[in-house]
């Protein structure tokens, strides 16, 4: 009788510890470069990325947050506080979260929402085989080469052309090979913006580019105003510059990139290693063109590049 009390009594046990691991809430830890209320569209769409895959916030998964508010130095900090929180996935937005989350752990899976050239900046191996723990999505710096591209044939009179990069080689890089008539400018931080304008004023420069950077990102009006206040027409990296007033911009669309990350957690929590998920380049990119702003540049938009854009702004 002792024997089958402690055998139903160890079957008991074991069948109360599956029903809590089966009804375990997984929690994803999401360390972002920016603040929450630069965040809201990318937030807004990575939930929905994950309703459509079948989690509710709250009830079948947990996210924590953690915001570096554009202080970049913070986040290795705020990844260890993730790590030691013991969160079953860390998302991460920009290419500096996801360095931060790569030195604060090589256990806990890790899913780039957005990065830069995530095989020059050494977070992973290879686009097909990341290794290690880390896989996602990742921008390119080749986009620069079609953004002048598009720059030129808007303005096909413009022949003085600067390039704003930020601190990353391989953005440097990539305006350099694209002809050694480009000027380029590097900025580094919100401090920088004024001094670029002004070389490229100094220049006599007609045209900006502008390459894909996370110091940007979090001050879109502010340099849009300062191309405005120099008469530079410019093409960006993300439709939001457009919407501020900027001229053109060509790119993929965060909302596509934060709802696809959404699908790697799923895959993640479903047991698949991240080495083995392949990392992603965008697949839809977009072209958005503001008409107020040519108007107010004096500058007529030709026909065949009207007829390629996603969206006009009138």
């Amino acid at each position: 009788m002792v024997m089958v009390t402690c055998a139903v009594g160890l079957v008991t046990a074991l069948l109360g510890a599956e029903a809590q691991q089966v009804g375990k809430v997984p929690r994803v830890g999401f360390l972002w470069t920016g603040s929450p209320e630069l965040t809201t569209r990318a937030l807004d769409a990575f939930r929905q990325g994950l309703r459509e895959a079948g989690y509710i916030e709250g009830t079948n998964i947990a996210i924590e947050h953690r915001w570096a508010a554009d202080v970049v130095q913070r986040l290795p900090d705020l990844a260890s506080e993730l790590v030691r929180n013991k969160v079953d996935i860390v998302v991460t937005q920009g290419t500096q979260a996801a360095q931060a989350a790569k030195r604060a752990t090589t256990t806990i899976p890790i899913v780039m929402a957005i990065s830069g050239d995530a095989v020059a900046t050494g977070l992973v191996a290879s686009l097909a085989h990341p290794g290690g723990n880390i896989t996602g999505l990742t921008l390119l710096p080749e986009l620069i080469g079609k953004r002048l591209e598009l720059l030129k044939e808007a303005i096909p009179k413009a022949r003085r052309i600067a390039v704003i990069v930020d601190e990353g080689p391989r953005s440097a890089a990539a305006a350099r090979a694209l002809g050694s008539q480009l000027q380029i400018l590097e900025v580094r931080g919100r401090s920088d913006f004024e001094k670029a304008f002004e070389a490229a004023t100094k220049a006599r420069a007609e045209a900006l580019v502008v390459s894909q950077s996370p110091i940007l990102r979090f001050h879109v009006e502010a340099f849009v105003d300062l191309a405005a206040k120099h008469r530079l027409p410019a093409i960006y990296q993300r439709r939001e510059f457009a919407e501020a007033g900027g001229l053109m911009a060509y790119g993929p669309r965060d909302a596509d990139l934060f709802r696809r990350a959404a699908v790697y957690v799923d895959k993640v929590l479903k047991g698949a290693k991240p080495a083995d998920l392949p990392v992603e380049q965008p697949m839809r990119l977009e072209l958005v063109i503001n008409l107020r702003t040519a108007k107010a540049l004096g500058l007529t938009i030709p026909p065949s590049v009207l007829a390629r854009a996603d969206e006009v702004i009138q």
